[in-house]
């Protein structure tokens, strides 16, 4: 069964969780000056509307018409129920998922590139450098510039860059420019920190080009929301008071934060964030001032982290080889609103297969994360006899994942 509504019910404003946390997030500190970085100290890397929403504190953020424009292009997204699996765990528990896998570039990262291509553009902005780990963020910012005239060069960690050419392929379709990363040192498998100087190095040295984040930052996550709030009107339409539990896959936060933020102040409703184990900064990471980026080059922010200089295992999620999560995300796990969890990637395969063969669909190993926690919280529910209603997010699809599906069949796949 699914949900799904009219493109004129997208929500036509971002909803801000920043007024609404129970504590404040702590202000980013300038990489030099470790003083509380202002609007100008961020204004040669990003334009300044950006800059506005990731300050702001005001509750809800109107969604410019040129970008509702293009997100009607395939939202509202569909909420679906996994019978299917619920049948085949013989779970009590009521499965829901928010397909963002229907967008252009197969994941939720248009769900931001739009609105960042879009002000960029505004501003007079002609490029766009940015890094990318799976390809799921390169190649939905590449759609994005393509629709606004920009040129957009992305730098992809080396390990996805060599394990997933068909994303490289996306990009270069949609007229983006791609090179592995870190482009000074060939022999290393890369990380979403080593590329995010790249890009920022990129970026700082040239007055026609700014920076663009696919994750992390206030404003990400914010863009994100559209995912939450429609799946909040999609339960009601589906029968549905709330979830009990609401999961994602975490790796920067924004698939996570989009989903989960609208629910933060319905009582009674859990958050999971779910990692890997090899890159498992939420739950064995340091809760602490880091830099975004290994070569220190970008504001430090509050957040948990396992180090800026930690380079985590090539696994397939390239998506959430991050050293560090969203301020956001850290928050609300810091002040126990949010839990997270850990996964190896064997264990992550095995839920991904099961979900293929009751479901139909592939999921991308970041997803498939989420898909793993999804079906022991309902195997749990069968053990203890209880309905329970949860709420996933699925945030892209397997289609160009397939070697990673390859490895797995075939006995290749690290365990790590």
């Amino acid at each position: 069964m699914r949900w799904t509504m009219p493109p004129d019910r997208v929500p036509e404003a971002w909803f801000n969780i920043v007024p609404r946390l129970s504590q404040p997030i702590d202000p980013p500190l300038h990489p030099g000056t470790r003083q509380p970085a202002g609007p100008q100290d961020l204004a040669p890397l990003f334009p300044m509307a950006l800059i506005l929403q990731e300050v702001s504190t005001d509750p809800w953020i109107d969604i410019p018409g040129p970008v509702l424009d293009v997100l009607r292009l395939w939202r509202p997204t569909p909420l679906i129920r996994a019978r299917r699996l619920e049948q085949a765990l013989d779970t009590p528990a009521r499965i829901y998922y928010k397909d963002e896998s229907v967008s252009p570039a197969g994941s939720h990262k248009p769900n931001t590139a739009v609105p960042q291509a879009y002000y960029n553009h505004e501003e007079g902005i002609k490029r766009i450098a940015t890094e990318t780990g799976a390809g799921q963020w390169g190649s939905a910012l590449a759609f994005s510039c393509s629709l606004f005239g920009l040129t957009c060069k992305v730098y992809m960690v080396r390990a996805s860059y060599q394990q997933k050419p068909y994303r490289r392929l996306m990009i270069e379709t949609w007229g983006g420019e791609v090179v592995p990363s870190p482009v000074d040192q060939p022999d290393s498998p890369g990380s979403l920190g080593m590329a995010i100087s790249d890009a920022v190095r990129d970026a700082g040295s040239r007055e026609d080009t700014h920076y663009s984040l696919g994750s992390v930052l206030n404003h990400v996550l914010l863009h994100q929301t559209v995912i939450g709030l429609e799946a909040k009107e999609q339960l009601q339409l589906a029968g549905e008071e709330k979830p009990d539990l609401v999961i994602g896959c975490c790796g920067g936060g924004s698939n996570l934060g989009g989903l989960a933020l609208p629910f933060v102040a319905d009582e009674g409703v859990e958050l999971l964030a779910v990692e890997p184990t090899s890159c498992a900064t939420l739950t064995t990471g340091k809760f602490e001032y880091d830099f975004g980026d290994t070569a220190g080059l970008t504001p430090l922010l509050s957040m948990y982290t396992l180090g800026h200089d930690f380079v985590p295992p090539s696994i397939h999620a390239g998506g959430l080889r991050y050293h560090g999560d969203a301020p956001i995300i850290s928050n609300l796990v810091h002040t126990g609103r949010m839990r997270a969890s850990a996964y190896n990637q064997t264990a992550v395969f095995e839920a991904a297969i099961q979900w293929a063969r009751t479901q139909g669909t592939i999921p991308a190993p970041e997803t498939a994360h989420a898909i793993k926690a999804t079906i022991d919280a309902a195997l749990q529910a069968r053990e203890e006899g209880k309905e329970k209603v949860i709420l996933f997010g699925y945030s892209g699809h397997g289609l160009l994942d397939l070697q990673a599906y390859d490895d797995f069949l075939t006995g290749k796949l690290a365990g790590t």
